[in-house]
């Protein structure tokens, strides 16, 4: 067990001082309560002598003393053990957090969100509940455990080794079931996750449940999930509520050894009745730590289980870091890009076949092609979203491997064809990339998208909450908040992934126009589908099957009559459809 406790050391030795006043409070805590038997001993023993009102408030005073002096150090000790626990959560959460920032995407595509969301609520309040109430129990039972037998053995011996008679059984009890306790609940943990993932997954494709009437399957689907996840924890229960009983019987049974051959010890004057009663006060402080061994065994496991599941994304390495790269000396960024020899796959399969392409700083280059042809994968290895292999993708002249991260991504603004926008104010989403940009520089950022007109029209203005991703706002307002958002951080780089996609052909223009005075001097790609939005590029690159088949200006590649040139007349004719319908 102390092996798998072994990740969350560095967390506690953080707060060993406050361990140190903690188990103290403790330790004063147990051994301040053991007094009380002794004085209840010696009371009933001293009344045997005759009753005096004097003797009665001389132990009552003595009682209350030592009782009051135990809450004050026992508040003190939850204090302090519990307080750290949150202490330890609050840490692992932000470490977590931390870590989940760094992986690459590559990690999210083959893990759950739902998985993630689970492990970052139930199993770090699994472990925090292991490192607060499993540390403190633990260490009661340590220390009034020993205290209690060890003034059983001091006041008769031969009554305490037979009232541990049934102890063993204990240990072995708690071992049969603590196991099963941690396999049942590491699969209840799994099936939580999938719970979770299956809510998340439902709300986020609501729409699309309700456009192909698809509610009742949807619940019936969830319930049936539901019910194997109560299912599951009523095996869980099953077990942990045989642990308790068991630990009770075997109590019970000390109880009644000892009753039986104390009486008779009794009966004989062998032992006097305050010895007898304080002996039997002493068994029942055992209850306690008999009992609170089970629930600390199912405590324990339950966190051992979640900190497993918790260590597995801790133990996820970055494949995309600063870590192995010797950064170089670039004081800035100017925008050059070039592609040598760039082959890339995700999973074997290749998506790009030996690119070579020089941008240079400050050009404007459109690239061009059918979907699946590889536009997406070569604008997502310019700021590292992938990593592409050594030495093929230089920015300056200079490896991006051999840039830090940091540095390359705050020179880059870059637009996916998928516009992602947080549960936030219009005004939140536009500055995220750069929050310390002023009112005017967000406003002049909107206006460029051509945004700025339905924003003052919405009631709230800039402080309108869009909610989550967007879902307020249409496809192509969304498009043009992530341009603007892309636009404020005066990137040297920009790369629009087909971002004018959902917006119509004289909104498109508009942002064209207002992106002319913006683009000059910054490097910039562009991903469209229509040849309106990269026709006047310095460079249109065609790509098919991750190759380039042809590059040139829109007239010279309308003069090879190609494969752009197909593109184009395609177009025109869906154009002229549109228009006469």
């Amino acid at each position: 067990m102390l092996k798998r406790l072994r990740p969350l050391l560095p967390y506690l030795t953080r707060y060993k001082k406050r361990y140190v006043v903690g188990l103290s409070a403790l330790v004063i805590t147990q051994l301040v309560g053991v007094i009380i038997p002794l004085l209840v001993k010696g009371g009933i023993d001293s009344l045997s002598e005759g009753v005096t009102r004097q003797r009665l408030l001389f132990y009552a005073a003595l009682l209350l003393g030592v009782a009051l002096t135990k809450a004050v150090f026992q508040y003190g000790m939850r204090w302090v053990l519990i307080g750290i626990s949150r202490d330890v959560e609050y840490d692992l959460r932000n470490d977590l957090f931390r870590h989940l920032m760094r992986l690459s995407p590559r990690y999210y595509s083959e893990n759950r969100t739902g998985d993630l969301m689970s492990k970052m609520t139930n199993d770090l309040s699994a472990v925090r509940n292991m490192v607060g109430p499993g540390i403190m129990y633990s260490a009661n039972m340590l220390v009034m455990g020993p205290a209690a037998i060890a003034l059983m053995l001091y006041i008769d011996p031969r009554l305490t080794l037979l009232c541990l008679l049934p102890l063993p059984l204990a240990s072995l009890t708690v071992k049969f079931f603590g196991q099963r306790i941690h396999d049942q609940f590491e699969k209840v943990q799994a099936l939580h996750s999938e719970l979770v993932e299956r809510v998340r997954e439902s709300l986020a494709g609501v729409r699309v449940v309700r456009a192909f009437c698809q509610e009742k399957a949807e619940i019936a689907s969830f319930e049936r999930m539901n019910q194997t996840y109560v299912d599951r924890n009523r095996r869980l229960i099953w077990i942990q509520s045989f642990l308790w009983p068991a630990l009770a019987l075997l109590f019970a049974i000390s109880f009644l050894l000892i009753m039986v051959e104390g009486g008779r010890d009794v009966l004989r004057g062998e032992i006097s009745i305050g010895s007898f009663t304080a002996f039997n006060i002493y068994l029942m402080y055992l209850i306690w730590p008999i009992i609170a061994l089970g629930w600390v065994t199912n405590i324990v496991q339950r966190g051992l289980a979640s900190l497993g599941r918790l260590w597995v994304i801790f133990d996820a390495e970055p494949q995309i870091d600063d870590r192995r790269a010797r950064p170089a000396a670039l004081p800035t960024i100017r925008g050059e890009i070039e592609l040598r020899n760039l082959s890339f796959s995700y999973n074997g399969s290749p998506i790009l076949n030996n690119i070579s392409l020089k941008i240079a700083a400050g050009r404007t280059v459109a690239i061009v092609g059918a979907t699946g042809s590889g536009k997406s994968t070569l604008v997502n290895l310019i700021p590292r979203l992938y990593d592409s292999p050594p030495g093929t993708v230089l920015i300056d002249g200079v490896p991006i491997q051999q840039i830090p991260l940091a540095t390359l991504r705050r020179h880059i603004g870059f637009v996916s064809q998928e516009p992602f926008l947080f549960s936030e104010t219009v005004r939140g989403n536009i500055r995220f990339g750069a929050p310390e940009a002023s009112d005017a520089e967000v406003t002049r950022a909107a206006e460029i998208s051509n945004i700025l007109p339905e924003i003052q029209a919405f009631p709230k203005g800039f402080e309108t909450m869009v909610g989550e991703r967007g879902l307020t706002l249409s496809g192509g307002q969304k498009q043009r908040v992530t341009i603007s958002r892309a636009v404020l951080r005066d990137p040297r780089i920009l790369i629009l992934d087909d971002a004018l996609s959902s917006v119509d052909t004289g909104t498109e223009e508009k942002i064209l126009n207002q992106l002319t005075g913006i683009l000059a001097g910054r490097t910039t790609i562009l991903i469209s589908h229509r040849i309106s939005t990269i026709r006047n590029a310095d460079e249109i690159v065609v790509l098919k099957d991750g190759a380039i088949v042809e590059r040139g200006s829109h007239e010279e590649l309308l003069a090879l009559n190609g494969h752009y040139t197909e593109l184009y007349n395609r177009q025109l004719i869906e154009e002229a459809l549109e228009s006469e319908a």
